[in-house]
Parts: C-alpha cells; structure tokens; sequence
C-alpha cells in the first residue's frame, strides 16, 4: 500500500511538473512547437496590439478569463463562419466566440479598445502544433481560406488588416514585396489572380441559429443571402443544409449551414 502511495504521489509530481513546462512563443519570427504538442506548458507569448480590430492565432487555448485577464472585459473576439459573395465582393460572416475562449492555432479576428502596445498573454494549457484553417467555398464558387501565421511569413497576394484601417475588420491584399505577417497573426488567401474586395460583417452570438429552429422539415421556403439576394425558391426547408456553408436569411432570420 505503502509503495502505492508513493507512485500515485511521484505521478502526481510528474503531471505537475508537466503542467508547470514553461514555454515562450515568439510572435514576431514564430515557435517551433511540435516537440511540446499535447503537453501542459505554462504559455506566454507577448503580442503587440492595436486598438481596434486585429488577428490572431495562438499555439495554444485559453478561456475567456484568461483572455479577460490580459486584455480587459472591453475585448471581443470573433470566428469566421461563413462567407457570401456578389461580384467581387465577398462578405466575411464573423461571429462573436469571447465565451468559447481561444482554440489552439485557430484564427480568430480580436477588437481591442485599450491603448495599443505589447500585451502578455499567458495561460497554463495544452500546447498543439496542428493548424486550424477555416475554408469556405462562396455561392459563385471562389474558395477563401483563412489560417494563422505560425511563422514569419511573405504576406505578397494574401489579404490581411492593415494596422492603418482597422477599424471595422476589413482585409486588404498585399501587393509589396516586402510585407510579412508576423507569427499569432492571420491572413486570408484566395487562388487565382483575380482581387476581390474582403467586407466584414459582425454577428452577436446568438444572431445565428439553424434551419431547425424555424421551420418545419416540409415547409416550403425562400432562402436569401446576406446581400438580399435570393439563392433558392419555393425549396423544403430540408433542403437548405445542402447548400454551400456560409449564413442565409431564411424568414427574416439568420441561419447558419456548416
């Protein structure tokens, strides 16, 4: 019983120990992490801020009180799902996610109302190497991935938020040769050569609900864009999970298809 004991206990001090790995990620050149993924580190990384709208993307999760604690109550952070397209605009669905904290290597757009400068984030968590790009496929077909910078990388053809428009989340392309996207930041890329203008559209966390919650399985409906514009008539409301993921209107309301 006695030798039980002692290995429950030499257990207990090695799970600490774990938990207690330091590790600091640089969020300018990027941290190799792979030979820490999946382990409990105890996680700093300190990030430049601006005030207003910026991206990120972290090696590891942290709650939303441990976002709270670096950055304040005012912060918001939001997730891309969705994106609808009209010509070569393309509207970027971002949905308010604060309460579902950071998932590790997801890219997220982060507003900061404080004065801007270096913020420590820090959080005793898991550390994972794996990326978490999101990828859409607009109504008329063009393909746009968002992904986190896990490394200093050539920001030439992505599209990014410029540090001097901000204010609303707007992605522009990079055409300079000598632009970067740091590591924790995110960037938007779209094939082909083709330049389509990013606009970003907020929606609260409850805004969006699905199908289900509106309509009955056979009832007949209309289905419309965020732009107006109507994508189906007279279908089953089954129907609607058919079609491309992104957010459509569907009696007045926001829907989400995954």
């Amino acid at each position: 019983m006695k030798k039980l004991f002692c290995m429950i206990a030499l257990a207990g001090l090695a799970l600490t120990a774990m938990a207690q790995k330091p590790l600091n990620i640089s969020t300018y050149n990027g941290t190799s992490v792979e030979r820490y993924d999946g382990q409990l580190c105890n996680v700093t990384a300190d990030r430049y801020l601006f005030t207003g709208w910026n991206t990120i993307s972290m090696p590891f999760a942290m709650t939303e009180q441990e976002i709270d604690d670096a950055l304040g109550m005012g912060v918001k952070l939001e997730k891309l799902v969705g994106v609808t397209q009209q010509g070569t605009e393309i509207v970027l669905n971002f949905q308010d996610c604060k309460a579902e904290g950071i998932e590790a290597n997801k890219p997220y757009i982060l507003y900061y109302p404080g004065e801007a400068g270096t913020k420590k984030f820090h959080a005793n968590t898991q550390v994972a190497s794996k990326d978490s790009k999101v990828t859409f496929t607009t109504d008329c077909g063009v393909e746009l991935t968002m992904n986190g910078a896990a490394f200093k990388t050539d920001g030439k053809g992505l599209y990014g938020i410029l540090a001097i428009n901000n204010s609303d989340a707007n992605f522009t392309s990079i055409d300079n040769d000598k632009a970067f996207f740091y590591a924790t930041r995110c960037y938007i890329s779209i094939p082909g050569d083709q330049q389509f203008t990013l606009t970003p559209n907020h929606l609260g966390a409850g805004e969006v609900t699905s199908i289900n919650e509106i309509a009955a399985a056979n009832d007949i409906i209309d289905v419309y864009n965020v732009l107006g514009m109507r994508v189906a008539h007279n279908v089953k409301a089954s129907d609607v999970n058919s079609l491309a993921p992104g957010i459509y209107v569907v009696k007045g309301r926001k829907i989400l298809v995954k």
